[in-house]
């Protein structure tokens, strides 16, 4: 249980220091006081867990003692504002019509659906745009680019989300859910540990398998949270996939099997971390159980 305190204070400290940096840039890159720019900073400064951007970090090196240069930290902010452009989008009436996140109402609440819609493309046009100008060699700028549009797009998360919506008072086989978690989840936090290998030119193929258990653990203990918390400790209407008849780990499984199946990627995380020799002074160590143990 230190470890997963430890984490957590890791992670606050970082979401701090991370969304100062992230305001200055968008500072810059916003200078029309619209709707739009309006709407895209709150969004994109919501108070959200930062986990992708974090992990980005960490893999590049980033860790207790160790600052994010700010190649690795624009590259994280593209991770973190795909991450938000799918959250705008999935809360919106056509899709999960949703009314809370983050802890406030969504961007088509707060502002207007016409709003929340053109908010989620400019979230996502804006990512590559900083990918575009991160200071590293060419070659790695196209291979951050790839594999950012590859987790986002046809082949990933939004091909993960159309499932999501096919599957609404489907019966599915485990597998079946399985599927549809690694596209619409475990594809872009993986992209986010391969896009900080490849800043770093470490041989990114040795971090996917890693990332594969991660995002399936943050996916299922989001299904029993779901089931078990309140809207106000998770910032987001709790229930809502019960109530849409949407297929989770907890309504396929059960309670106690989601529940193991998590311990099983916690630990297969873990596993993957001393394979890959993870030096012991970084936080990335204790983000398995933290996942696993998390209450948000």
């Amino acid at each position: 249980m230190a470890r997963t305190t430890d984490f957590s204070a890791w992670l606050a400290k970082f979401a701090v220091d991370f969304d100062k940096q992230l305001s200055v840039v968008l500072d810059d890159a916003l200078s029309d006081d619209s709707r739009l720019d309006q709407s895209v900073k709150y969004a994109l400064l919501g108070k959200g867990k930062r986990i992708r951007p974090a992990l980005c970090c960490l893999v590049a090196g980033a860790g207790a003692s160790n600052a994010p240069n700010e190649a690795v930290m624009r590259t994280a902010m593209a991770i973190e504002a795909v991450h938000t452009y799918s959250l705008v989008h999935d809360d919106l009436p056509a899709m999960d019509d949703d009314c809370l996140r983050r802890g406030r109402a969504t961007v088509h609440v707060e502002f207007d659906e016409a709003t929340a819609i053109l908010c989620g493309d400019a979230l996502l046009t804006y990512a590559f745009e900083l990918l575009a100008t991160v200071d590293v060699a060419a070659e790695q700028r196209i291979e951050l680019v790839r594999v950012l549009s590859q987790a986002a797009g046809h082949n990933g998360m939004v091909m993960g989300q159309h499932l999501d919506i096919d599957a609404t008072s489907q019966s599915l086989s485990f597998e079946a859910l399985q599927n549809i978690h690694l596209l619409k989840t475990t594809a872009l936090i993986a992209s986010a540990i391969e896009m900080g290998a490849v800043l770093t030119g470490q041989n990114a193929d040795k971090w996917r398998e890693f990332g594969g258990h991660i995002g399936m653990l943050f996916q299922v203990v989001d299904d029993i949270l779901d089931a078990t918390a309140d809207s106000e400790q998770l910032g987001k209407t709790a229930g809502k996939d019960d109530a849409a008849q949407k297929p989770t780990a907890v309504s396929v499984l059960g309670l106690d099997e989601a529940r193991e199946f998590a311990a099983q990627q916690c630990a297969a995380a873990e596993k993957g971390l001393r394979q890959l020799g993870v030096e012991s002074s970084n936080p990335l160590n204790q983000l398995p159980s933290f996942l696993l143990d998390r209450s948000f």
